[in-house]
């Protein structure tokens, strides 16, 4: 990616000189049913169709198993805001390749901001710009104590995205997807569930899954999670044709990412076998999909998850 000496966010909030301390509630949003999803979701998406479909179709859930139980799920409930022990003086000590790193996000981070702007003015609405944390170990968020081992997260509680910066390393060698453009769209996909945060998409899902079963709940969390990854892909659309920030290779890299993080490439590398009705978050194929559905569109119309065909 062309990302050196581009300009940066502002919205950082650097937390690795403190620790966490204390936790936080958990408490998720309820009320209402599937129906209620339809208008919201149609209407800020453009899409004509019908969303009472899902219900009826596969299931689908995510199980990370051991330290990646959260992988870019992100946490859906909102919360108590906790408290925050500072170092003195909140001096950050990091690598130099940590700092390489920090800035890298930063740079990601503004340009996501450059794109939703665009798209929200688009539609005559105005984008509110997330926070993103950079903690180590734990952190205190308004859905509760987030630990690294969740991997990133989105917090609709305080619109945060969270991310310890060693999860990269993770990315690269556990799961065999290096490449700043997959780190860009790991970046990119828990953006994608603050713009649904903001058009109201995550508060209607949470109510939809009032009274349904497990099943169904999980049906509905692999759309909103399917839907965060096209919405990763429009960034990666816009960044690649407004301001030529890929290069050669990127987009491969993204999609090997994509890959790497389905669910059911997830369970058969923790345990060995594959229970579909289960994922939360997507199968490989699925993530890829919907991620290369917003690379190529660049459009919110394209990424209505919740009215497509299940595969």
């Amino acid at each position: 990616m062309r990302w050196k000496g581009r300009r940066q966010s502002s919205n950082i909030e650097d937390r690795r000189s403190s620790s966490a301390g204390g936790l936080g509630g958990l408490g998720r949003g309820g009320g209402g049913g599937l129906l209620r999803l339809l208008p919201v979701a149609l209407r800020f998406l453009g899409v004509k169709g019908t969303i009472v479909a899902v219900l009826a179709l596969g299931a689908f859930t995510y199980f990370g198993g051991g330290d990646l139980g959260g992988l870019l799920g992100g946490l859906t409930g909102t919360g108590v805001q906790t408290t925050q022990k500072a170092s003195p003086r909140g001096k950050v000590e990091q690598t130099a390749g940590e700092q390489e790193l920090a800035q890298f996000v930063s740079v990601v981070l503004a340009d996501t901001e450059e794109t939703w702007h665009s798209l929200f003015e688009s539609e005559g609405k105005k984008y509110k710009e997330p926070r993103m944390v950079l903690y180590r170990g734990a952190v205190n968020s308004a859905c509760g104590l987030g630990q690294a081992a969740m991997g990133p997260f989105y917090c609709p509680g305080d619109q945060k995205v969270y991310l310890d910066l060693g999860f990269f390393d993770d990315l690269a060698r556990r799961h065999d997807a290096p490449g700043d453009f997959a780190q860009a769209y790991v970046i990119a996909h828990e953006i994608g569930h603050h713009v649904q945060t903001l058009l109201g998409i995550s508060t209607e899902v949470q109510k939809a899954k009032r009274g349904l079963s497990e099943e169904g709940k999980n049906q509905l969390s692999v759309r909103q999670e399917l839907q965060a990854d096209c919405f990763a892909g429009i960034w990666g659309n816009h960044a690649s044709r407004s301001r030529q920030l890929l290069e050669r290779g990127d987009i491969e890299e993204g999609l090997k990412a994509a890959s790497a993080i389905g669910d059911d490439r997830l369970q058969k590398q923790s345990r060995g076998y594959v229970t579909p009705e289960s994922f939360t978050h997507g199968s490989s194929a699925q993530r890829v999909r919907w991620f290369k559905t917003g690379l190529e569109k660049g459009t919110m119309s394209a990424c209505n998850t919740f009215g497509a065909p299940s595969r």
